[in-house]
């Protein structure tokens, strides 16, 4: 339709002048999202059922990965908020804990094993899965300090973890382990042992942020967490048809997650931090 002046002209400028101030406030609000990276196993299904169903946070672009791409996401500026498995936060050249939650355990965990064919003691090599690299250090950590063992080190190919075939001893973490530790007749639960080794809880996740956040996104973001946390059971029923195989989910999330990040899972996260510099330190980086 032309217009050639007049009224009609008025009115198509107008509707013109509203149409590039609609697009540019949809530009800036897409800009100004809260970028959240978080893990898709179920021990994070609260958090994520929280983010999404509690109301408390509507402006935000929600990315559910592996542990390890969390954490890239984070360094590389592509992620406000993540949660970071804790051995790859040395890496993070300025972060904030923002949350009063975590990903721990105050005892077996179920989900983070060395599973292995042969007894601890006789154990020559170990596949590691590098889903996350906070599992990976742990049993190099318990290996070194607490079992007192030296086997050799493999990486696992990418989905090779999910089946076991053909291996000695390998690490595996999250939902997969519910299927494959019945192909294992020896099955070490790592935070255990580390509360075997240490006294201190184990904390295998955080959620981190590279700058300092409003007070009022942190709060919206940690009420949002607790609602998830506060509703395992609603959550389960949201995500029933993304479970795995779990014999009871919610045993699962009410014993053996423990999601507060309190003081005492503080001081195991920095003692876990001090023996990582020691048996695996990170490269100076170049300057």
């Amino acid at each position: 339709m032309v217009f050639s002046g007049g009224k009609d002209k008025e009115i198509c400028i107008y509707r013109r002048v509203r149409l590039q101030i609609s697009y540019f406030c949809a530009i800036n609000a897409s800009m100004n999202q809260l970028r959240i990276s978080a893990v898709s196993y179920l021990n994070t299904f609260p958090f994520v059922y929280g983010i999404i169903e509690s109301g408390f946070l509507t402006n935000f672009r929600l990315s559910l990965e592996v542990p390890s791409l969390c954490a890239e996401k984070l360094k590389n500026g592509d992620a406000d908020i993540s949660l970071v498995p804790v051995a790859a936060l040395p890496e993070i050249n300025r972060f904030h804990y923002i949350s009063d939650f975590c990903i721990g355990a105050v005892g077996e965990v179920k989900t983070v094993l060395l599973l292995s064919k042969v007894p601890l003691n006789q154990i020559t090599r170990i596949y590691l899965d590098f889903d996350s690299r906070t599992s990976v250090e742990l049993v190099k950590v318990l290996a070194r300090h607490h079992w007192h063992i030296s086997p050799q080190w493999q990486n696992l190919k990418a989905g090779q973890a999910a089946t076991g075939q053909d291996i000695e001893s390998l690490v595996a973490i999250g939902d997969k382990t519910f299927e494959i530790r019945q192909h294992f007749p020896y099955v070490y639960d790592l935070a255990k042992a580390w509360i075997s080794f240490t006294g201190l809880p184990f904390v295998f996740a955080a959620w981190v942020s590279r700058e300092k956040l409003p007070d009022d996104v942190l709060s919206q973001f940690t009420r949002a967490i607790a609602f998830g946390i506060s509703h395992k059971r609603e959550c389960l029923e949201y995500f029933r048809d993304k479970l795995p195989g779990c014999n009871d989910c919610l045993s699962y999330l009410e014993h053996n997650i423990s999601y507060d990040f309190d003081e005492k899972k503080k001081e195991g996260l920095n003692a876990f931090l001090s023996l990582i510099q020691i048996t695996s330190p990170i490269p100076e980086r170049s300057p």
